[in-house]
């Protein structure tokens, strides 16, 4: 399940009501958490032992759900992560905006030497 931000709610809105136009980011990231993202963009996603957001494509939107159309690796982590339950996708490698946030279907435990992978087609995106 996926939620979308505050942020890119607004965007959209303004957007389709001819309040403000909304630029497409040149590319999006997917960021972890081992908690929830709020809509506010609160939350707390992972730092340090290694961890960096890393660039995400996906598929055209059909019925209302995307997902990624390449398979997303983070980096060998060089320390715990803790057990990573949730993502979030940005506008940017670091700072910028949360778009859409959500869970996973189930949480892994990230320790040194771990390396998450998300296979092609497994983060899945609905607008709903």
């Amino acid at each position: 399940m996926s939620a979308m931000s505050d942020y890119l709610e607004n965007e959209i809105l303004d957007h389709i009501l001819s309040v403000g136009s909304y630029t497409m980011p040149s590319a999006v990231y997917v960021g972890l958490s081992t908690g929830s993202f709020g809509d506010d963009n609160s939350g707390t996603e992972l730092s340090g032992s290694n961890y960096s957001r890393v660039a995400a494509t996906f598929s055209a939107a059909s019925s209302g759900t995307t997902s990624n159309s390449a398979a997303i690796e983070f980096a060998a982590a060089t320390g715990s992560w803790g057990t990573i339950s949730h993502f979030g996708v940005f506008d940017a490698a670091s700072s910028g905006n949360l778009l859409i946030h959500g869970a996973f279907s189930a949480s892994k435990a990230i320790e040194t030497g771990d390396i998450l992978k998300i296979s092609t087609g497994d983060l899945d995106i609905t607008a709903a």
